[in-house]
């Protein structure tokens, strides 16, 4: 039980690293595009691609958190741990297709 614990565990911080590495990354594009905004650059195509990576990176991580979830609720599979992995399944699923249907958008404006 406690390997299974870990394993969660592992995953689950896989998945807060890649929603913070996506974040850093975006913020450090984000900076350079609005930098050469001064000089005259004032690029949407630059925001909407760092736009599309953060989504990227979100649902990414998104992922690895669900699956977290999952895992740790084979080890205790009773009615509350069900009914609290379903209801963040829900959550995750609802910003996943959220996040999915922008970031489609944002694919079929380029």
């Amino acid at each position: 039980m406690q390997i299974v614990d870990t394993i969660s565990l592992i995953i689950g911080s896989f998945g807060v690293i890649v929603i913070i590495w996506g974040s850093l990354v975006s913020a450090i594009g984000l900076c350079s595009v609005e930098l050469k905004r001064f000089s005259g650059d004032n690029s949407f195509a630059g925001r909407a691609l760092i736009r599309h990576h953060l989504g990227f990176y979100l649902l990414m991580g998104l992922e690895f958190m669900i699956g977290a979830d999952i895992v740790r609720t084979l080890i205790r599979p009773s009615l509350q741990e069900l009914a609290i992995l379903g209801s963040m399944v829900a959550i995750r699923t609802v910003i996943s297709f959220f996040l999915n249907k922008e970031m489609d958008k944002g694919n079929k404006d380029n």
